[in-house]
């Protein structure tokens, strides 16, 4: 798929004879940070919990993250962060027009650093309902003007920029928190969070999820947060597990149950 110049790929898994007329439920999942590289790999969990009923799961490997190298994590630091996100609507986008799946059926999902892209995908007026319906925000950065006030967040300055200073300029175009308001009608979202994440504070999802209800969208909000579990979300097997199940009940409820006429 291009964008701006750029071939940004992806991988789509589903079963063989996949239908190209926008009937399947389709989970798309990216993060888009710290050079990160998103590769193939094999996971039970998504195969027994979305892929065996004849959905979709897609991996994007959009700019930030290190796929191709620094290139690819250097073109969406700070002021160029946009890049992450209008690659990931991008995909979305294609996923739409070659039939794969349309808006009602799509959902994404991202935690930490992903937290904050499925977070400007709830946001962004070009990503939204538009593009979605449904989102997953897992132990998310939301609130980038006080992101390096909390915990970890002052060593992801060189990743973001400083808020203090012509920052946040920039900054204030990719806070979630910073971007809703009351007229937008929102996909529905589940975030969750950690009481004890060490990394990205709560308060991020909590600020959020306040701040969504203060505007009337309590109906299409969800929240759950785990009282243990670190930066990972959960402490130990049976809570992972627990998490995941969480996300995938979400998913099925909001993006599949309409095929079965629930």
């Amino acid at each position: 798929m291009e964008r701006g110049g750029e071939q940004v790929p992806y991988f789509l898994v589903s079963k063989e004879g996949l239908p190209l007329d926008g009937s399947t439920p389709t989970l798309l999942y990216g993060y888009g940070g710290f050079e990160i590289s998103l590769t193939p790999s094999y996971s039970a969990g998504i195969g027994a919990a979305w892929l065996e009923k004849g959905h979709a799961y897609v991996q994007a490997n959009i700019r930030g993250g290190g796929e191709y190298g620094p290139r690819w994590h250097q073109a969406a630091l700070k002021e160029k962060r946009s890049k992450a996100y209008e690659d990931f609507e991008a995909v979305a986008r294609d996923l739409i027009s070659r039939g794969v799946t349309s808006p009602s059926k799509l959902g994404c999902q991202g935690g930490s650093n992903g937290g904050l892209l499925t977070g400007n995908m709830l946001a962004r007026p070009t990503a939204g309902s538009t593009l979605f319906g449904a989102i997953v925000c897992q132990v998310p950065l939301l609130d980038m003007r006080r992101f390096h006030k909390l915990l970890a967040g002052a060593s992801w300055m060189g990743e973001y920029g400083d808020p203090d200073t012509d920052d946040w300029s920039f900054l204030q175009r990719y806070s979630p928190y910073h971007n809703l308001d009351e007229a937008t009608a929102y996909p529905p979202i589940l975030v969750t969070t950690s009481t004890r994440d060490d990394r990205v504070h709560p308060g991020h999802a909590r600020k959020l999820v306040s701040k969504l209800l203060d505007l009337g969208k309590g109906p299409s909000t969800f929240y759950y947060e785990n009282i243990e579990g670190g930066h990972g979300g959960a402490a130990n097997n049976k809570q992972r597990a627990f998490m995941s199940t969480l996300a995938y009940s979400f998913l099925e409820q909001t993006l599949a149950s309409k095929n079965r006429g629930e």
